[in-house]
């Protein structure tokens, strides 16, 4: 039996990224039986169909949590797709066991380079002590939690630099390939 592998991008405005929309081109190209789904497009208006994205979820053997790290987080709409989503006595509690065994991975991008993610430096703090929440959030719902896939100095403010562009794009296909290799690796 095949694994299916389920892709949530939570970029709250996908036509507007850059380096987010050219991972999950790149990944659809490599993984073209994963189910894909675009929050944007499905709920710019925040009203979050639980019913059929619980179905998802339950179908899915793999979750990828795909979006640009918003102020050392998810943004605003995924996250109140996990809210909605992800209710006691579904992900969670003595009866909520759907999600159990599932794997989790989370690919995300951000503005900020890499090395700034340190103690002493602007952003103070490791990539990985920013991941807590997500860590507990996977262990709650009782999912496997996978490496994480990231990829910093996307700035949004860079695309009208052509040469900042070759190289964020350049950063976003191999972030891509890592995902992909990452998917794979979850799969046997």
């Amino acid at each position: 039996m095949e694994e299916k592998v389920l892709v949530i991008s939570g970029h709250p405005d996908l036509s507007q990224s850059f380096a987010n929309k050219i991972i999950l081109e790149e990944l659809q190209s490599r993984l073209p039986n994963a189910v894909f789904v675009s929050l944007d497009k499905l709920y710019n208006n925040y009203q979050i169909n639980v019913e059929i994205e619980q179905q998802r979820l339950i179908e899915a053997d793999i979750v990828v949590l795909q979006f640009p790290f918003f102020w050392y987080g998810i943004p605003a709409l995924m996250k109140k797709w996990m809210e909605d989503v992800f209710i006691h006595g579904f992900s969670h509690g003595s009866t909520g066991n759907k999600l159990s065994g599932k794997k989790l991975i989370i690919s995300f991008t951000s503005g900020a380079p890499e090395h700034l993610y340190q103690h002493g430096k602007s952003q103070n703090y490791t990539i990985d002590e920013f991941l807590y929440p997500l860590k507990q959030f996977s262990n709650l719902c009782g999912m496997k939690w996978q490496d994480y896939v990231y990829s910093g100095g996307l700035s949004y403010q860079s695309r009208h630099d052509k040469e900042k562009l070759k190289l964020m794009q350049e950063k976003a296909i191999s972030h891509a390939e890592k995902l992909a290799d990452q998917i794979l690796i979850s799969l046997k």
